[in-house]
């Protein structure tokens, strides 16, 4: 079972994502809060995999909650922001927070499951049109929204209307702008670059494990091994990395 704490100011909101969550038959929503602060207590002492965090709420707004809580444990609960408005600000400063998921609450039920299976396999999740935005910031350049679609990194696909997930974070890419080179960084292996360019594609975990015929587990360990050579502190800085030097 995936456990999973709510953190919302509408009491209605957390009964409604609750009953959409435990209609899964494996997804234990172990606790609710209405503050950031009360989110901060919950995290601590129900240990869930998953928070679903809102950003507007009394007290403490969920991002610097999400900060907090990221913060006091590397091995702490994944947390997925899960709001109302579709706002710049809230997305970067989110990411810098340390949230690993970006969900609008117009979204369909199945995305939100979606986003809590992802979270909880160790993955992250954007939004396709959130995913361009992310790009084309840290690429430094608007045209990376033309490259974006095949650029939101190795989270799964979140439905069948091709919703390519990204991983999140505010961190830059290793490298810099300009004239992308064809050739994968030096210190990487061959095979690790051939994960880079995968993740590049949108193709989930699992997805490389099936094209490259290896264990999930091997790809996870490559990707954190591009991620630690390449100084990238996250997936989507990894994807702005490969689309700068030409492995996209």
């Amino acid at each position: 079972m995936i456990r999973v704490l709510l953190v919302d100011d509408h009491a209605v909101m957390r009964a409604g994502f609750r009953m959409i969550l435990e209609a899964t038959g494996e997804i234990d929503v172990v606790g609710e809060a209405g503050t950031g602060a009360e989110a901060i207590a919950a995290a601590s002492a129900l240990q869930p995999d998953v928070i679903c965090m809102d950003v507007q709420m009394p007290d403490m707004d969920g991002i610097d909650a999400t900060r907090r809580i990221v913060a006091a444990a590397a091995d702490g609960p994944a947390i997925v922001i899960v709001t109302t408005f579709d706002r710049d600000d809230y997305l970067f400063r989110a990411l810098s927070a340390g949230a690993s998921g970006f969900v609008l609450k117009n979204a369909g039920p199945e995305e939100l499951v979606h986003a809590v299976r992802v979270l909880a396999s160790g993955d992250a999740l954007l939004a396709p049109e959130v995913t361009r935005r992310v790009i084309a910031r840290f690429a430094g350049t608007d045209a990376a929204t033309d490259a974006a679609p095949a650029a939101a990194s190795a989270a799964a696909s979140a439905s069948a209307a091709s919703t390519p997930s990204g991983a999140g974070g505010a961190g830059g890419a290793g490298g810099v702008a300009g004239t992308p080179a064809a050739v994968p960084a030096p210190e990487l292996t061959e095979r690790e670059a051939e994960v880079l360019r995968l993740v590049a594609q949108a193709l989930s975990n699992a997805e490389i494990a099936q094209r490259l015929y290896i264990g999930e587990a091997t790809v996870k360990t490559h990707v954190s091994n591009v991620l630690q050579k390449l100084g990238a502190r996250d997936r989507v800085a990894a994807v702005v990395y490969a689309h700068r030097h030409g492995l996209a």
